[in-house]
């Protein structure tokens, strides 16, 4: 049996949630391994919307286990919530199809006032965060002074925590002209959650251990896109978390050698949302027309996505660095109604052709993407579930798309509901 990972091969908003949804059909286990609150997968089950944020897209799914990993940040007042409307929506949550990790990451309130405070600052470059706490509570993470989810379990312990934790920030916030921050208002609010959030909490690593040894097949889940990566991704303009696949063994608490099969989920076109470079945005009426017809909104922030032409030498490199062994090819349909459609195969820096992205960020911003161009197809290829019905334009386009970004298209998804899926192989048994 095969255990697979699910990592966006892009900036993110590939359409993760579907696929992972559509595979876990397949699997026992489902687990998110990092990220937090930031980042939404959208889900379009017979017609009903699920928007998830930190639960895992198996959740929907009968008879299977979802997993908030050790390399998830969790806030835990929007996990209730988000709990509480997936339950309004006719869904079991209980503590036998739903673990976390005693050792994730809590993102508190003092973590999204200064995501803000630093967004907000005219002297600092904007990154284009969601102000939602995610990068000040992996600092406190890797600065060994967060609370995790198992200090909740006692008052005392808590206690001196957040004294080490407020220490360091009300030092931050004295320097920014801001109030100090209240200890006793904060540990009575999370000392009121723990409950809640405790009796889902389990020692994740045994629990994998347990579901190996039971030959349970495991989907592992990623947040954001390869291009966010703290390492590999467009830095600056990137996450606090690693988002690359060798990370789900890292974030959920097993070894590599548990991983068997690498999934790339990847947009037939690419978008990005927030700041950095993006060489293939298209601020023309091309990039508009993407954007309406590819619903181009983030599932949490509703912001605006940049939309652009596929990038294929940037896929090809993501593909390199997580050790992708196929992708899922996402939105076909949203290309429909062109006449022609473009594939960046190389850039152009300074006169000079480069096949890859440099490292400096001045140089991200400065590269021109080098066109081939295919001709559109003009038909709808939505609902579609054979390869061979596909136009034959479309077929040309996801061919060489796979033969340049050296790995084979295993999947296409050609709308946003559950079954429009082509399958060419499936990750746990081919």
């Amino acid at each position: 049996m095969k255990n697979v990972v699910v990592v966006g091969s892009q900036w993110g908003d590939e359409g993760k949630g579907k696929i992972v949804d559509w595979l876990s059909s397949e699997a026992d286990v489902v687990i998110r391994f990092q990220g937090g609150h930031n980042a939404g997968h959208t889900l379009v089950i017979d017609g009903k919307t699920y928007k998830l944020r930190l639960l895992p897209s198996g959740i929907v799914r009968k008879n299977k286990i979802s997993i908030i990993g050790n390399g998830v940040v969790i806030d835990p007042w929007s996990l209730i919530e988000e709990i509480n409307e997936i339950k309004n929506k006719g869904v079991d949550i209980n503590e036998e199809n739903l673990l976390i990790s005693e050792s994730a990451t809590l993102i508190l309130p003092i973590h999204s006032e200064l995501d803000s405070i630093r967004e907000d600052n005219t002297k600092n470059p904007k990154i284009g965060t969601t102000r939602r706490g995610i990068g000040p509570a992996y600092e406190d993470k890797v600065g060994r002074r967060s609370i995790r989810v198992i200090d909740l379990l006692s008052e005392q312990n808590l206690d001196a925590k957040l004294s080490t934790l407020l220490e360091h920030h009300n030092f931050l916030r004295k320097g920014m002209g801001k109030e100090e921050y209240s200890k006793d208002k904060l540990k009575e609010d999370l000392l009121k959650i723990a409950p809640k959030i405790l009796k889902y909490s389990k020692p994740i690593w045994k629990k994998i251990e347990e579901f190996k040894k039971n030959n349970k097949k495991i989907l592992f889940e990623g947040a954001q896109g390869i291009l966010l990566d703290v390492d590999h991704g467009t830095y600056p303009f990137v996450t606090s978390s690693n988002t690359v696949a060798s990370s789900a063994a890292t974030g959920s608490g097993c070894g590599i050698n548990t991983i068997n099969y690498i999934l790339g989920i990847t947009k037939a076109y690419t978008t990005r949302v927030g700041e950095g470079p993006f060489p293939t945005e298209l601020k023309n009426n091309v990039g508009e027309k993407l954007g309406e017809r590819g619903k181009e909104f983030g599932t949490v922030t509703s912001r605006k996505r940049r939309c652009g032409w596929f990038d294929g030498v940037l896929v090809r490199q993501t593909i390199k660095t997580s050790g992708i062994n196929g992708i899922a090819l996402t939105k076909l349909d949203v290309l429909d109604q062109f006449d022609e459609i473009k594939v960046c195969v190389e850039y152009d820096l300074d006169g000079k052709k480069i096949d890859y992205l440099p490292t400096l960020s001045d140089h991200q911003f400065e590269v021109k993407p080098v066109y081939k161009t295919f001709k559109g197809w003009n038909s709808s290829t939505c609902g579609i579930k054979k390869f061979s019905d596909l136009p034959k334009n479309a077929q040309n386009y996801i061919n060489f798309i796979q033969d340049f970004v050296e790995a084979k298209v295993s999947t296409i998804s050609t709308s946003p509901e559950r079954n429009d899926t082509i399958l060419i192989k499936n990750p746990f048994k081919d």
